[in-house]
């Protein structure tokens, strides 16, 4: 198979799923649980079909295809990305790494291999976590890690629990424990991924080798005060809520610089109620995003928060709640996959680089249990989560041949 050909099917593919979007024109909104993700998982079971994989949908929305191996009680081998996407996002993220597991699929069939595990591909189901502020709700069931109570926990702006949307969407979530696999039953996870950053662009590599992912720390943050009249309350009178959060969210990514070692903070949510220019705030809430390569950074970052929230709410009377919606430990990947890939590499020619991903990604919450690989195809300009995203499907190609001889080799052990 040559690489222009596997190329125009992953072009086909792409081009094709861009049409499953809320936001026609203005990037790809493809919310967990909504009419654009039916489409998508729709035609990603065609595609599996096609490449000869046994497919089906779990009790957590991931769609699944099988290549059934000679024992299918051996730890199979895992590959595939999410198929959902933020607001007015791009047309790769996660997506191009379902496509590029379909296409090693492909490949697999194309040259008539028996293996001897089976090759799972797999569209994970909200990984962003977007609409109800969480994140790897798919990848998390299938470990194990969500229950009824994670789906009743939380909801969307509109008040829709996961509960509520799963139902809507046709899935039963009193049944989301069914989509936990048998502890040993994942032997490998692969995951192809845009970078989603710039180095790759900037300094020319056709690939990246992902030797780490950042953990992440998630908080909705709400502060109490007293609504008033913003003219006749005098400022020692106050409970201004805004007053109080702003006095923190201003001192966060310093606390993230101080480390100096590529940890991040991030505040990309701010709310005020009531929300009028003449009316001292009652309430403000805001999220906190927190990432490193070293959990205790992410650790003291949180911690600070905390402090300098009980420090300001004590002078003016008022409180607050930090409330956690993701904890996650950094993860390292498996060695032994990445020198396979990085002889790949070598032997086509590719240039590489091995790097970390500031990004989490579904091999961020399997990665914790599971040996586990991520390969990274460059973004133009490092542009991810918006419109302009872009990379080129000849780039992936590149990287679905490298995996598929990892894929390959993990098959035949």
């Amino acid at each position: 198979m040559g690489i222009e050909e596997i190329t125009g099917r992953i072009a086909r593919d792409l081009e094709h799923l861009k049409q499953y979007t809320a936001t026609p024109g203005n990037g790809c909104t493809r919310l967990p649980f909504t009419k654009e993700a039916r489409e998508a998982v729709n035609y990603l079971k065609e595609l599996m079909t096609e490449a000869g994989l046994e497919v089906s949908e779990d009790a957590a929305g991931n769609v699944i295809g099988v290549l059934k191996g000679e024992d299918s009680e051996a730890p199979s081998v895992l590959m595939g990305s999410h198929y959902d996407s933020v607001v007015n996002g791009g047309d790769y993220d996660g997506i191009g790494g379902v496509i590029c597991a379909i296409e090693v699929a492909r490949q697999l069939k194309d040259a008539g291999l028996v293996p001897k595990r089976n090759f799972v591909v797999v569209g994970f189901c909200d990984e962003e976590g977007m609409r109800f502020c969480t994140g790897y709700f798919g990848s998390g069931a299938m470990l194990g890690n969500r229950d009824v109570a994670y789906t009743k926990r939380f909801a969307d702006t509109s008040g829709i629990t996961v509960y509520d949307a799963m139902k809507e969407y046709g899935l039963d979530p009193e049944k989301i424990k069914d989509a936990a696999w048998k502890e040993g039953s994942i032997g490998h996870f692969l995951e192809v991924h845009i970078e989603q950053g710039p180095v790759l662009d900037a300094e020319g590599f056709d690939l990246g080798l992902v030797d780490c992912i950042v953990g992440i720390q998630r908080y909705m943050v709400t502060v109490h005060g007293r609504a008033d009249h913003a003219g006749t309350t005098p400022m020692d009178m106050r409970m201004d809520a805004v007053d109080a959060a702003a006095k923190v969210i201003s001192k966060i990514g310093d606390w993230a610089r101080e480390k100096a070692d590529g940890s991040v903070a991030t505040v990309g949510y701010i709310n005020t109620v009531p929300g009028g220019m003449n009316i001292v705030a009652e309430e403000v809430q805001f999220t906190v995003d927190i990432r490193s390569r070293n959990n205790d950074n992410i650790n003291d970052i949180a911690n600070r928060i905390r402090c300098a929230l009980e420090r300001e709410v004590k002078m003016y009377g008022g409180s607050f709640e930090m409330d956690n919606k993701l904890t996650i430990t950094p993860v390292q990947l498996s060695e032994e996959m990445l020198d396979i890939m990085e002889e790949e590499c070598k032997v086509r020619g590719y240039t590489y680089k091995r790097l970390p991903s500031g990004a989490g990604h579904d091999a961020l919450e399997i990665g914790q249990v599971i040996p586990t690989v991520m390969l990274f195809v460059p973004s133009l300009e490092g542009r991810s989560h918006c419109p302009v995203e872009f990379t080129k499907y000849s780039e992936f190609a590149k990287a679905a041949v490298v995996m598929e001889k990892l894929t390959k080799d993990l098959l035949m052990r």
